[in-house]
């Protein structure tokens, strides 16, 4: 049995991180995964505001640490900076291809992930950092050309 102050980590042993693939350093699975299954429970590491300011925002390290909600000493909620531990800094973005979501315990520290749809063997294992990205989406579609989106609208029947 485990107190109150002790979080039990998981984490799915069918997994590898490639350092040669088109987005860098990933996670990928070994075997296949079945839907809902606990990828990593990782500890968080959240920074103070000024720190992140002064100190994480000029290094590469910011390109890793998630927004996390902390509140200030007069009780106004801020956004600060946090540290993933574990495999969560390692996932890329893709929101075409995302298989795995997370769910942030701001109480305990930690966030947990886990597949959201069976993952086959051999596909990289991917979260969504939403909308305000610091780089090009390679997954996102290319825009349509004015014809191509004249040719999508005529396919439109009303009835």
């Amino acid at each position: 049995m485990h107190s109150s102050s002790e979080i039990l980590l998981q984490r799915c042993a069918d997994l590898v991180i490639k350092s040669d693939t088109p987005k860098g350093r990933g996670v990928f699975a070994t075997k296949d995964i079945p839907a809902k299954t606990i990828i990593d429970i990782c500890p968080v590491l959240v920074l103070g505001l000024q720190e992140n300011v002064d100190h994480i925002e000029k290094t590469s390290l910011y390109h890793y640490t998630y927004n996390w909600p902390t509140t200030s000493e007069n009780r106004e909620i801020k956004v600060a900076q946090a540290v993933i531990l574990g495999l969560g800094s390692m996932f890329n973005h893709s929101t075409q291809q995302q298989n795995v979501v997370w769910e942030r315990d701001t109480d305990r520290l930690i966030i947990t992930y886990r597949s959201i749809r069976d993952i086959h063997a051999g596909e990289e294992l991917c979260i969504s950092y939403g909308n305000h990205l610091t780089f090009k989406d390679v997954d996102a579609p290319s825009p349509l050309s004015p014809e191509e989106e004249l040719e999508q609208f005529n396919q439109i029947h009303l009835e």
